[in-house]
C-alpha cells in the first residue's frame, strides 16, 4: 500500500531524520555525529543567503575530497566526477514542485491517497501532495539529482555543516554512476510503458520500490554516521548507541519541523522507512559479509520485499515465500474500473496495526506476514459511489491470521460511524457482537456501514476483506479466492 517515494522524497528526507536525532541528544565531545547531523536541520527563519563566495569555492572543493571517503566507506569506484551546484531556496521549492508534477508516479500518489484514506491510514480531507511539498521544502539540506548528476548544496546553510549531507548525497552519486539509479529503481516487473493504469504489476513494484528504496538510503545513512563518527576512529558497526539514538529520533520531529512533527503516524512510518530499517538492513549486511555484500551486493541482487529490509536474515538466508493466488480481477470486478492496486507488504501491516491496536500488538503480528495485495475500484454504474475495496493476505499460521482479522475488525469502530452486524441472511443482526470486542476472528462476518458492507472471512492461514463492493462481486471473488473442490467422479 505504498505511495511508491518520488525521485525528491527519497533523495532528500535524510536531512529530517539527522536533525530530529540532533535535537533531543546531549552533544559531546566524543560525539561529533552530533553537531554534524545537528548541521543539517534547516530551520525555515534562516537568512537567505549565508555561504560567501569563498565559502561556496571550499565547501565545492570538498566535494572531491568527501566523494573520495564515500568511495572507500563503500567500495564502490568513482567513474567521474560529480557537477556540483550551489542552489538558492527558491530555486529548490521551484524544483520540488516540479518533480511532483512532473513525476510518472504523480498519479499513483493521487490514487493511493485515496486508498490510504479509505483504509484509515490518513485522514479523509488530508492533501498528501501539498503535505509533501510544503515538508520538503522545511526539511531540504542538498540533495543528488538523478537527472543532471548533480550534487545540489544550499546557500542558506553553513558551508561546514552541509559535509555530512555530502556524503550522504554523494553515496547516491557513486550507487547512480555503478548501477544507474532510475533505472535500477524500475525493479523486476517489467511494467515500463507509459500510461499510468492500475495493474496487477503494481503488486510486485510496491514492495521492491520500497525495499530497493530502503537499499538506496540504508547505505547513505551508513556512510554519513561513518564520516560524522570518523575524527573518534569509530563507525557505525561500533557505536549502536549512536544509532539507535538516530533511529529513534527520525519519528519525532522538532519545533523546526511542523509538518513533519505534526504528520499522521502512517507518513511518519512511511516516510522514515527507507534510512530506520535501511540502516539495519545496510549493517546486517555489513556483519555478515562485509563492504561487498553491503553495497554493490545489495545492488546486484536487491531484496524483493520489504520483509527482507525488516528482518535481514530473511534477504541473508534467501528465504523464498509461496505467491499469494492471484484472483481473476478482470473477470472477478466486471462492474468496476480498476482505480488502484498495490500491494499490503510486512511493513504496511506493521504501521496498519500499530495505528489501531499499538505498537506491541503490531510486533507480535507483522513478522507473522506472509504476502498481501488490495484492489481498489469505482463501480462503473455509479461514479459517486465510494471505493471498493478487496485484501487478502495469507500468514505463517491460522493463527496469526484469526488475531489479523481481529485487529482489523477493531479498526472499523474508528474507521465508520455506523457499524451494524450482519447475520448470515445478510439482514442486521441485533444479537451481533461488536466489531472491535474479537480477541480473535475466525470464518465468515459481516457489517453494514455507511459506506457498504464489510465482510472479513478467514479461511485457516488466509484472510479476505471486502469493504464497500456489491455482493454479487464479494461472492464472486469469495469463490475465485476460495474456489469449492470439485466432487471425484462418480465409479461406473
Amino acid at each position: 500500500m505504498k505511495f511508491r517515494e518520488t525521485t525528491i522524497v527519497g533523495l532528500l528526507f535524510a536531512i529530517l531524520a539527522c536533525g530530529a536525532w540532533s535535537q533531543d541528544q546531549p552533544q559531546t565531545a566524543q560525539s561529533p555525529a552530533g553537531d554534524a547531523a545537528r548541521a543539517t536541520q534547516t530551520p525555515l527563519a534562516a537568512p537567505e543567503t549565508i555561504v560567501s563566495p569563498q565559502e561556496a569555492k571550499e565547501l565545492f572543493r570538498s566535494v572531491d575530497e568527501i566523494l573520495q571517503f564515500v568511495s572507500k566507506d563503500t567500495g564502490l569506484p568513482i567513474d567521474h566526477k560529480v557537477k556540483r551546484r550551489l542552489t538558492k531556496r527558491d530555486d529548490v521549492q521551484s524544483y520540488i514542485v516540479k518533480s511532483m508534477k512532473d513525476d510518472k508516479d504523480a498519479k499513483r500518489l493521487e490514487r493511493s491517497s485515496a486508498v490510504l484514506k479509505k483504509f484509515g491510514l490518513l485522514p479523509r480531507n488530508f492533501d498528501l501532495s501539498n503535505f509533501l511539498v510544503v515538508m520538503l521544502r522545511e526539511q531540504v539540506a542538498g540533495y543528488y539529482d538523478v537527472k543532471t548528476k548533480t550534487v545540489n548544496l544550499l546557500n542558506w546553510v553553513d558551508a561546514e555543516q552541509q559535509k555530512p549531507v555530502l556524503a550522504h548525497e554523494l553515496t547516491h552519486a557513486l550507487q547512480d554512476q555503478s548501477f544507474g539509479i532510475e533505472k535500477w529503481m524500475k525493479g523486476s516487473s517489467g511494467k515500463t510503458d507509459k500510461k499510468d493504469d492500475p495493474s496487477p504489476a503494481d503488486i510486485i513494484n510496491d514492495e521492491e520500490s520500497s525495499a530497493r528504496q530502503a537499499v538506496i538510503e540504508g547505505q547513505a545513512m551508513v556512510v554519513l554516521l561513518d564520516y560524522s563518527l570518523a575524527p573518534t576512529g569509530k563507525t557505525l558497526l561500533n557505536s549502536p548507541q549512536i544509532v539507535q539514538a538516530l533511529k529513534d529520533g527520525m519519528l519525532v520531529g522538532t519545533a523546526d519541523t511542523p509538518t513533519f512533527r505534526d504528520a499522521p503516524i502512517f507518513l511518519k512510518e512511511e516516510l522514515t522507512f527507507p534510512y530506520r530499517y535501511g540502516l539495519d538492513f545496510t549493517a546486517a549486511l555489513l556483519q555478515a559479509g562485509g563492504k561487498e555484500l553491503a553495497y554493490a551486493g545489495a545492488f546486484k541482487d536487491p531484496p524483493k520485499t520489504t520483509r527482507e529490509i525488516m528482518e535481514p536474515q530473511t534477504y541473508l538466508a534467501h528465504e523464498k515465500l509461496e505467491p499469494v493466488k492471484m484472483i481473476d480481477m478482470e473477470k472477478d470486478f466486471k462492474g468496476y474500473d480498476a482505480f488502484d492496486i498495490g500491494a499490503m507488504g510486512e511493513f504496511d501491516v506493521d504501521v496498519l496495526v500499530e495505528q489501531y491496536a499499538g505498537a506491541k500488538e503490531a510486533a507480535a503480528i507483522y513478522p507473522a506476514w506472509r504476502g498481501g495485495y488490495y484492489y481498489a475500484g469505482k463501480p462503473k454504474a455509479d461514479k459517486s459511489a465510494p471505493i471498493g475495496v478487496l485484501y487478502v493476505s495469507r500468514w505463517s499460521s491460522d493463527a496469526k491470521a484469526s488475531e489479523f482479522a481481529a485487529v482489523y475488525a477493531k479498526s472499523l469502530a474508528q474507521r465508520y460511524q455506523e457499524r451494524q452486524g450482519l447475520g448470515m441472511d445478510g439482514k442486521v443482526a441485533d444479537d451481533a457482537p461488536p466489531a472491535d470486542s474479537w480477541r480473535t476472528l475466525r470464518g465468515r462476518h459481516a457489517w453494514l456501514t455507511e459506506e457498504g458492507t464489510v465482510v472479513i472471512e478467514v479461511r485457516g492461514d488466509a484472510v479476505l476483506i471486502s469493504e464497500s463492493l456489491d455482493e454479487e462481486t464479494t461472492h464472486r471473488v469469495e469463490a475465485d479466492f476460495w474456489p469449492e473442490p470439485q466432487a471425484a467422479p462418480a465409479k461406473p
